[in-house]
């Protein structure tokens, strides 16, 4: 039992709250991943009730008037840190600074890593975690379950956490000592998803490639950010995804690449569903809008746009947009892992392998997507939808919950101006960090109004929404 403030009752992490009023939005055109048509959206009691033309007001409800706007389901971010100490440090963000930044870019609901340690106790993690969001969190929210040791105590706790609604476990084929499995742990762990219709999802890089590459790169006086990719190139990449594909053909569970980049790692994955290996794939929006020239800038300003996988050279961008256009690629997440650059990236000055990972962009993937995806023409309104929202809520076992426009559903909406035109900066952003990996990019269209069940969190681009209203997402495993 977790107590919390106000009217808020939580049954480990299972929040509820009551509220009444009415909200209609009118005007608008819905775009969903399969239809477009203009309509109005009656939203009560937390969910969308009625979807109509000309609909009236009930007594005292709000209206929202979204002439010439998009009215999109809510976006769902399949992978975010919020809570993560890692390579010595602590993330920036936390549920009230990370939910605001989400809400503010469009982003309803949060699937959240938890990444416990191997040294630490999987039940303990879990709660941990949960502490750090219930009756902060203004957006929904829910959690892939690291999965950082494999032995008959995990075992046991595993499968309380997946009763407590969880669907999903998260493994690292890198980070050799700290997170990753070694190959018995990673069998044992995909033979248990499939027996409980978890899906696995899984950073897939070979770890004794990226540790031997990186001591020889160290040793031969390569200290800098530019080298941080050639430490892990594209073939480290390839080789963790065929190891993970190898394995989910012989256990038959259902897996997840998580932020794949390159080329090489997709055709492995393709691959591997041709033969029947169920896997879907994760792609980022920093590898679809950065190149591995961010990571070679001078003066250490590469270590701003370090993560792992790496970005990659410019030519994996179109084959990343493609495949999301052809159904390759089923969703685009952040991967977002918010460190400064003073101090913390500056832990790696003099050694690229102590910076810790991560390019935030929890609050512009949306905006960074429609701008840079379908005003370009590289993938439609209806893939725009799917690969963000739709897809993301079908596969971790959300939908009809979340991802889609329908009577029954949750009341999260964004109503998007597509005529907005504006630049991002580190002074307007919400997220908790010293600079902006896309300052001074150009936006075309933002959302102008954002709901969480009903509740407006978001008007004109200012977050004014209720810290404590986002609630627990308890989920059923599927992936039989």
């Amino acid at each position: 039992m977790v107590t919390a403030p106000g009217n808020l009752i939580v049954i480990f992490g299972l929040t509820r709250y009551h509220n009444d009023m009415a909200l209609l939005i009118k005007n608008g055109e819905i775009v969903t991943a399969s239809e477009r048509y203009m309509a109005d959206i009656l939203c009560e009691n937390e969910t969308i009730t009625r979807i109509d033309r000309g609909i009236t007001p009930p007594k005292g409800a709000e209206v929202v008037d979204a002439k010439g706007k998009f009215v999109f389901p809510g976006f769902i971010d399949p992978h975010v840190h919020i809570y993560l100490p890692f390579m010595g440090t602590i993330s920036k963000d936390d549920y009230i600074t990370g939910s605001r930044a989400a809400l503010v870019g469009g982003t309803t609901t949060l699937i959240e890593m938890c990444c416990p340690a191997r040294k630490d106790d999987a039940l303990k993690s879990f709660e941990l975690w949960m502490k750090q969001a219930v009756g902060k969190s203004a957006c929904d929210f829910t959690f892939h379950m690291g999965v950082t040791k494999f032995d008959d105590k995990s075992e046991k706790q595993l499968r309380e956490i997946v009763k407590h609604g969880i669907s999903s476990f998260k493994i690292f084929l890198a980070y050799k000592g700290a997170f990753g499995v070694d190959d018995t742990e990673l069998y044992r762990t995909l033979k248990l998803a499939k027996e409980l219709g978890v899906i696995v999802t899984a950073h897939c890089e070979n770890e004794t490639l990226v540790s031997e590459r990186c001591k020889e790169l160290l040793a031969a006086g390569k200290t800098g950010p530019e080298f941080h990719e050639p430490s892990r190139p594209p073939a480290v990449e390839a080789e963790g995804v065929h190891h993970l594909m190898t394995f989910a053909e012989l256990t038959g569970a259902a897996t997840y690449i998580v932020h794949l980049s390159c080329k090489e790692a997709l055709d492995q994955a393709i691959a591997a569903r041709q033969r029947g290996v169920r896997v879907a794939v994760e792609t980022l929006i920093q590898y679809l809008t950065l190149d591995k020239t961010y990571a070679e800038k001078l003066k250490f300003e590469g270590a701003k746009f370090v993560m792992s996988p790496p970005l990659r050279d410019k030519r994996n961008q179109e084959i990343l947009w493609n495949g999301l256009r052809d159904g390759l690629v089923q969703t685009v997440a952040t991967d977002h892992a918010p460190f400064d650059f003073r101090k913390q990236k500056e832990m790696g000055k003099n050694d690229f392998t102590k910076i810790p990972n991560g390019i935030p962009s929890l609050e512009e993937r949306i905006n960074l997507l429609y701008t840079y995806g379908v005003k370009t023409g590289k993938i439609d309104l209806h893939t725009f939808v799917n690969v963000a929202s739709t897809q993301v809520a079908k596969t971790f076992d959300l939908f009809p919950r979340k991802g889609t426009i329908q009577p029954g559903a949750d009341a999260d909406l964004v109503v998007f101006d597509p005529n907005y035109r504006g630049k991002i900066s580190v002074k307007t952003q919400s997220m908790n960090l010293d600079y902006s990996a896309f300052e001074g990019w150009k936006l075309e269209g933002r959302p102008s109004v954002v709901t969480v069940r009903g509740q407006v969190a978001v008007r004109d681009g200012k977050f004014v929404g209720k810290h404590g209203h986002g609630k627990f997402l308890q989920r059923q495993p599927s992936h039989f």
